[in-house]
């Protein structure tokens, strides 16, 4: 794949990302842990390893859990939700700023395992959120139920969660 491409498709990635979670959606476990892999997978499989993608990738991961300290999760119908905030909005410009400053300290320019690291980075945020989620009084979803479905849940998730509140009742009852 060009870099050309890989940018396009990465930049189309990232506005998804936030238009959707500057409106506020579902904590979903799927859509916070699968889409970042398939990214990094990708950018594994398309690019050789380096010192500097090692640096480049290491400050993703720095910035996706500030990133992710800095989303909201809420309860809303029964629901975890997450949403963005102004100072996610800047963590991430902070992200972009650093990665083009390395791109120029090292060199490069600036593809050279885009994917590799923005799967990073957005792996990072993720975890961080679920961890947050899983601390909300509310359902944490694997994935939005399609079509009048029931959302999809996860055992992993609804135990983790259920050990972060104690006893596994809901004692809001």
């Amino acid at each position: 794949m060009s870099g050309t491409v890989e940018i396009v498709l990465i930049v189309a990635a990232i506005s998804y990302v936030l238009a959707r979670r500057l409106m506020g959606e579902p904590a979903e476990g799927k859509r916070l842990l699968v889409l970042p892999v398939v990214l990094g997978v990708i950018g594994l499989t398309q690019t050789s390893l380096s010192a500097a993608l090692a640096v480049s990738a290491a400050l993703s991961v720095v910035f996706g859990l500030l990133r992710g300290l800095t989303i909201r999760t809420y309860e809303q119908d029964g629901i975890v939700m997450l949403r963005y905030t102004a100072m996610t909005i800047a963590v991430w410009a902070a992200s972009i700023g650093a990665r083009f400053a390395l791109g120029f300290v090292t060199s490069s320019n600036g593809s050279n395992g885009l994917m590799l690291v923005v799967g990073a980075g957005l792996l990072a945020e993720g975890l961080v959120v679920l961890a947050k989620a899983v601390r909300v009084r509310g359902q944490v979803v694997w994935s939005k139920g399609r079509n009048g479905e029931p959302h999809r849940t996860s055992p992993f998730l609804d135990s983790w969660q259920q050990r972060v509140h104690g006893n596994g009742h809901d004692s809001s009852r």
